[in-house]
Order: structure tokens, then C-alpha cells, then sequence
């Protein structure tokens, strides 16, 4: 298999949708905290459930499920947010669950540049315990209308509606939360 273009990503953290196991680099995740309640932002692309409040700033939540084609469900209690950074912002990512951190080996990574030119949210595959993971390009999950329209909305509501935001509760890293070093 060929290797990663950049030596950070062999590094990742896999987290759970449904069934099936995805993954982001490392070198991209601040942190892992329980879910907390989402204000919800009208005029958002669809696959953004709305905002949190962490640590007193704004932060945008991106539903994977509805960004690849998954069924939508309710949140549970048992459900993470992965606190994660793009070239113009931080995150949260919505998972079922995080199964931890793996190094993997060269031998078990495939760059998709090369291999998936079409597939643009995807960084690569990764075989771990006999199965292949996508591990996706955090930046690519935005498209350029869609960032847009995010920074418009983001700037306008949390000028007007900080309040409101900062009112809901909050997350202050509960016990077993994740933070990268």
C-alpha cells in the first residue's frame, strides 16, 4: 500500500457512525468532550446541526451522518463531540462513539490522491484489524459556498444572539474527555 503524504497522518483517531468506523488525523483533533445541547442556526448548510458554547466561544457542529448519507437520529447521552481544527476554523464533529487513537503502520495506508482523485473529503484509507477506514480531509468538508455561508451566518447570529448561546450549558471537559498534547 502507499503512504500517507504527510508523516502526520499516520496518526489518527477513529470514531464510530452507525456501524462502520471513520477516521481524522490527528495532527487536526483538540479535543473529545460528551455532547451538549446544539442551538440551532437557521440559513446553515444542511449538515450543520447548529452551535455550542465551549469555554465561552462559538463553535459550529458538523453532522457527519447527514454530510455522508446516513440515516439522521436523535442525540444520546453516550454520544461525542470530536473538537477538531480546518485551515479557517474549529469544529465539533458529531460521533456515536470514539474507539481511540492508532498509529498505523505504512504498509496499512493508501493516499487518495493518488488512488481516489474523485473522493475529495477523503485523506486516505487505512486498514486497521481488517478493515478499511475512511480517514477524511476535515478542510474539503466545507465547500467554499458552504464556508461562506457559515461565516456569514456565524458572524450575524453570534453578534445579535451571543446571549442566548452563552445562556445554554456548556462544556467544562467531564471525566474521560480526550485533549491532544
Amino acid at each position: 500500500m502507499n503512504e500517507f503524504p504527510l508523516p502526520k497522518l499516520k496518526r489518527v483517531l477513529v470514531f464510530t457512525l452507525d456501524n462502520s468506523r471513520h477516521a481524522l488525523p490527528l495532527s487536526v483533533i483538540d479535543c473529545v468532550v460528551r455532547v451538549v445541547e446544539i442551538t440551532p442556526l437557521p440559513k446553515m448548510p444542511e449538515f450543520i446541526r447548529g452551535v455550542i458554547n465551549l469555554h465561552g466561544t462559538v463553535i459550529p457542529v458538523i453532522d457527519l451522518r447527514k454530510r455522508l448519507g446516513l440515516p439522521w437520529r436523535e442525540m444520546i447521552l453516550d454520544d461525542r463531540f470530536i473538537i477538531a481544527r480546518t485551515a479557517k476554523r474549529t469544529v465539533a464533529i458529531m460521533a456515536d462513539s470514539v474507539a481511540g487513537i492508532y498509529e498505523l503502520p505504512d504498509k496499512d495506508l493508501v493516499s487518495a490522491d493518488k488512488n481516489f482523485p474523485f473522493a475529495e473529503d477523503i485523506k486516505g484509507l487505512a486498514k486497521l484489524d481488517d478493515e478499511l477506514i475512511l480517514v477524511y480531509d476535515l478542510d474539503q468538508f466545507l465547500a467554499l459556498d458552504e464556508e461562506t455561508a457559515l461565516t456569514g451566518e456565524l458572524t450575524e447570529k453570534t453578534s445579535w444572539d451571543r446571549e442566548k448561546i452563552m445562556e445554554k450549558p456548556h462544556v467544562d471537559e467531564p471525566e474521560g474527555t480526550f485533549h491532544q498534547s
